[in-house]
C-alpha cells in the first residue's frame, strides 16, 4: 500500500462514509426522476416516448465516462479528481430544477452523469486503496453494496416525497447543498494518492464508447415509433455497432487503453462484469417499470408509489451488508449471485402476472421483498469478484471497469424494457384494448423480459470462480 493510501487508513471509518454518501447519491439519482415522470410530463409537454431521456441521458454519460474517470483518478490523483465530479455534478443539478424545458433539462442531466463518474470511480478506487484486499476490504464493498443497492430505491422514495411536496424541482435542488457538504469533506478528509503512472488518456475510446451507447439507446428508444424495418432504426444500430468495434480497435492499438483488453480475459473479472450488467439491467428497469405501473394503473400518487419501495431498499441494505461481511469470506462470489439472481428472478416473474386489480400487500409487496434480497445478496459477491487480482495502483482501472458496466447496463436495461412496454401498449390500443388493460400488457411484458435478463445472470454466475473465500 502506498504511503497516502496508509495515511488514509488512518481514518477508514470517516473515509467510507464520505465516499459512501457521495456513491449513494450517484445512484440514488439514477432513479431520483423515477416518480416524477408524470409531473415532468405535464409540466414540460413531454411525449411517453420521449420522457425517459431525463432517465437515460443521466445513465448513459455515467455509464460511458466512468472508465476514463478511473484512469484520470490514477492518474491526475483521486481526490482531485472525487472533488471536481462533485463539483460538477452539483453544479448541473441546479441547472436541471431551473429547467423550462426537457431538453435543457436532458442536457443537464447528462452533465450530472459526467460529474457522477467522475465522483463514482475516484470514491471506489479511494476505497480500494484504503482497505487491503481480503476480509477488510470485503467488508468495506458489504458496505458500499448494501449502499448502491438501496440508493436506486432510495432516489424513488425521495422522489415521492419531493414531488408531492415542493414540487419535482426540488429532486435536483437538494443536490446542491448535499453536494457543497461533501465537497467540503473530501478536502478535509482525503488526502491526494495516485495510481499506476500513464502519459496520456485516451479520451478517443471514452467519446467512441460514450457514443455508441447513445446512438445504441437512442436506437432501441425509436424502433417503436421508426419500426425495426425503418432505415432510420438500421441505420442508428448500425453506427453504433460500427463505434463499437472502432472502440475494440482503438482499445488494442493505444499505447495506454482505457480498457486493457486482457483484463477481460481474466475469466473471474470478465463474469462479475457480465453480472453487473446483467444485474443492474433487470433492476433498474424493474424499478423504471414499476414506479409508472403504480402511478398509471394502479392510481397511486407520488409519494404512495415512493414510499413502496421501503419494502425493496430495507432487505436490501440488511442482505448487502451481510453478504459483503459475513458471507462472501464463508461461502465466496458464487453461491451468493446465484441465489440473488435467482430471488431477482423470481421476483420479476410475480411482478408480471400484476394487473390493475392487484393489491400492494399480495401482489407487490412479496416480490418487492424479494428483489431486496437479491438485489443485496448479489451486489456485494460481484463487487468482490470484479476486484479480484487488482492491486492499489490500479483500482481506478477496476472501479471504472465495473461501474460502468451497472450503469450501461442500467442504461441499457430501461431503454429496452420501456421500448417493449410502450410498443405491446401501444399495438393493445390499436386492437382496441382498453387504455389500463392496454398499459398492463406492456408492463406485464416489461417485467417478463427483465426476468428473463435475470436468468441470464443466474447462468452466468455459475461461471464465477470461488473468489472472496478466507485462505
Amino acid at each position: 500500500m502506498s504511503a497516502a493510501a496508509s495515511s488514509h487508513a488512518t481514518r477508514p471509518g470517516l473515509i467510507l462514509g464520505l465516499i459512501c454518501a457521495a456513491q449513494f447519491m450517484v445512484v440514488l439519482d439514477v432513479a431520483i426522476v423515477n416518480v416524477a415522470l408524470p409531473s415532468i410530463q405535464v409540466d414540460l409537454d413531454v411525449s411517453q416516448s420521449d420522457l425517459q431521456w431525463a432517465v437515460i441521458a443521466y445513465g448513459l454519460l455515467l455509464g460511458g465516462f466512468l472508465l476514463l474517470g478511473g484512469r484520470a483518478a490514477d492518474l491526475l490523483g483521486r481526490r482531485k479528481v472525487f472533488v471536481t465530479g462533485m463539483v460538477i455534478f452539483t453544479g448541473a443539478s441546479l441547472v436541471a430544477g431551473f429547467s423550462e424545458s426537457l431538453g435543457v433539462l436532458v442536457v443537464a442531466r447528462a452533465v450530472q452523469g459526467f460529474g457522477a463518474a467522475l465522483t463514482a470511480s475516484a470514491a471506489l478506487a479511494i476505497l480500494t486503496a484504503t482497505f487491503k484486499e481480503g476480509p477488510e476490504r470485503n467488508k468495506a464493498l458489504g458496505i458500499w453494496g448494501a449502499i448502491s443497492a438501496s440508493g436506486a430505491t432510495a432516489g424513488v422514495i425521495f422522489s415521492g416525497l419531493l414531488t408531492d411536496g415542493p414540487g419535482w424541482q426540488w429532486i435536483f435542488f437538494i443536490n446542491v447543498p448535499v453536494g457543497i457538504v461533501l465537497t467540503a469533506g473530501a478536502i478535509a478528509l482525503l488526502t491526494e494518492s495516485y495510481g499506476e503512472k500513464q502519459a496520456s488518456f485516451d479520451a478517443l475510446g471514452a467519446v467512441t464508447v460514450t457514443a455508441a451507447l447513445i446512438l445504441l439507446v437512442l436506437g432501441l428508444n425509436k424502433s417503436e415509433s421508426w419500426g425495426w424495418a425503418d432505415a432510420r432504426t438500421l441505420g442508428t444500430l448500425a453506427a453504433a455497432g460500427a463505434l463499437l468495434v472502432a472502440f475494440l480497435i482503438i482499445e488494442s492499438r493505444v499505447k495506454q487503453p482505457l480498457v486493457p483488453l486482457h483484463r477481460l480475459r481474466d475469466r473471474t473479472v470478465g463474469v462479475a462484469n457480465i453480472l453487473a450488467f446483467l444485474l443492474l439491467a433487470a433492476f433498474f428497469a424493474m424499478v423504471f417499470v414499476g414506479t409508472l405501473f403504480m402511478q398509471q394503473v394502479l392510481d397511486y400518487d407520488a409519494l404512495e408509489a415512493g414510499l413502496a419501495w421501503l419494502s425493496v431498499t430495507l432487505p436490501a441494505l440488511v442482505a448487502a451488508a451481510l453478504a459483503g461481511a459475513v458471507f462472501v469470506d464463508k461461502i465466496g462470489s458464487r453461491p451468493l449471485a446465484v441465489v440473488g439472481f435467482s430471488m431477482l428472478a423470481v421476483a420479476l416473474l410475480g411482478l408480471a402476472q400484476a394487473d390493475a386489480g392487484t393489491s400492494y400487500a399480495s401482489g407487490l409487496l412479496p416480490y418487492f421483498l424479494l428483489s431486496g434480497l437479491g438485489i443485496g445478496m448479489s451486489f456485494p459477491a460481484i463487487q468482490v469478484a470484479a476486484f479480484a487480482g487488482f492491486n492499489e495502483r490500479d483500482s481506478g482501472l477496476a472501479s471504472g471497469l465495473v461501474n460502468t458496466s451497472q450503469e450501461v447496463g442500467g442504461a441499457v436495461g430501461v431503454a429496452v424494457l420501456a421500448t417493449i412496454a410502450a410498443g405491446i401498449t401501444e399495438d393493445a390500443l390499436v386492437a382496441g384494448t382498453a387504455s389500463v388493460d392496454a398499459l398492463v400488457e406492456g408492463f406485464q411484458r416489461a417485467f417478463l423480459i427483465g426476468a428473463l435478463i435475470a436468468v441470464a445472470g443466474v447462468l452466468a454466475s455459475l461461471a464465477l470462480t470461488k473468489v472472496g473465500l478466507e485462505d
